[in-house]
């Protein structure tokens, strides 16, 4: 691959309407064009207004982020597949084609109940998790075994 062309990167969960939605806005914004990035879901279920929230608290917009299901990447090869839930990475469907596969295994805020602040709570403390999984992706994908240049 020259240094020129972009890796791919699919973030899969279930309803790709929170931890994967979080997940391709953070890499968008970290890498800083780096990447081509998409997410899906299994059961897309739509944008979730408090994982917004939770970006926008953070000054990351991913209210243009639309959910997706998977089905609309049938036949699509990615660098990375990296599925963001136990649910999905259980019924992960042989495509899309990766090079490489990842879990990140990341609890679901939406399913706490609780007030409207342990709610928000808990979807900061999984955006905040997602933040340091991408970071630590972005490191170890950048540290490529590099030519050895001696004379």
């Amino acid at each position: 691959m020259s240094t020129l062309e972009k890796k791919s990167v699919f973030f899969l969960c279930t309803g790709n309407s929170c931890r994967s939605q979080m997940a391709e806005g953070f890499l968008r914004y970290f890498s800083r064009d780096r990447y081509e990035v998409s997410s899906a879901g299994t059961y897309p279920m739509g944008l979730n207004s408090r994982a917004v929230e939770a970006m926008q608290d953070i000054d990351i917009d991913i209210s243009d982020q639309r959910s997706q299901s998977i089905d609309e990447f049938e036949g699509v090869s990615f660098d990375y597949v990296v599925t963001v839930c136990d649910r999905a990475n259980e019924s992960c469907p042989t495509t899309p084609v990766a090079l490489t596969r990842l879990h990140w295994g990341i609890d679901d805020p939406t399913n706490l109940s609780g007030s409207s602040d342990e709610r928000r709570a808990e979807f900061a403390r999984v955006r905040d998790i997602i933040a340091g999984h991408i970071k630590q992706f972005i490191r170890d994908d950048s540290q490529e075994p590099q030519a050895d240049v001696r004379s």
